[in-house]
């Protein structure tokens, strides 16, 4: 019934072990269809090896399982908080790639040290607190969505510009406009985690990219002028 979103999640699912983000069942990438009020996610526990079209899960927002015969990710509240809470997404991915995952374990923020990172984003990537002892106990998996929402709110930033966070202790969520930007966002971080850690252990003291860096590389990609590839 819903054949062309569970095609389209299991693709951005599938590119995750090969992009070397993930390893045996870790990870999940789901798919929004606004429309219909609905996202495709994959199953929870199988290998990526394993997976065929038909396993992805159907969903409402109310975490109602509406089409598929698996149990869907155990992360699937916090993707439906995700999606209830900011409707520009269109597809959420999240991995544990390893420097990514170290920076969350870390409870760090990875700071923008270079013009890679700058040609994405003009902050450090934020990393949450870890979660409230009070939000643990609670709906776990609905509450890293608030962990999220929250962590956002009090730094003022716009999930539109920063699609990418990490959860401390836990690991990185990436979105996008749709499932290719989403996994292109969650590989993105992962280089830009790997290249934070080895300029750290190059020097310690490695100063945070200058302003006027930060704005030239951001804007000649993604401002009213850009002019980065082709037209």
């Amino acid at each position: 019934m819903h054949e062309l979103l569970k095609e389209q999640c299991y693709r951005a699912n599938m590119k995750l072990p090969a992009l070397d983000l993930v390893i045996y069942t870790f990870g999940n990438v789901s798919v929004v269809d606004r429309e219909n009020g609905i996202f495709a996610i994959k199953p929870s526990g199988v290998p990526y090896n394993d997976l065929q079209v038909d396993d992805m899960v159907i969903l409402d927002f109310d975490n109602n399982i509406l089409e598929g015969k698996m149990r869907p990710s155990s992360d699937t509240k916090t993707h439906a908080y995700l999606y209830e809470t900011w409707e520009t997404i269109g597809s959420i991915s999240h991995t544990h790639s390893t420097y990514s995952v170290a920076w969350a374990q870390a409870q760090m923020d990875i700071p923008i040290f270079g013009t890679t990172h700058a040609d994405h984003l003009t902050s450090d990537i934020p990393c949450t607190p870890p979660m409230r002892d009070e939000l643990i106990e609670g709906d776990y998996e609905h509450n890293t969505g608030i962990q999220i929402m929250e962590c956002f709110k009090d730094r003022q930033l716009d999930p539109a510009e920063v699609e990418m966070v990490l959860i401390g202790n836990h690991g990185p969520f990436t979105w996008g406009a749709n499932a290719e930007k989403a996994v292109y966002n969650s590989k993105v971080l992962e280089e830009l985690a790997k290249m934070a850690y080895l300029t750290v252990q190059i020097n310690g003291k490695a100063p945070r990219l200058k302003d006027a860096l930060i704005n030239k590389h951001y804007q000649r990609k993604h401002g009213t002028g850009s002019y980065y590839g082709q037209k």
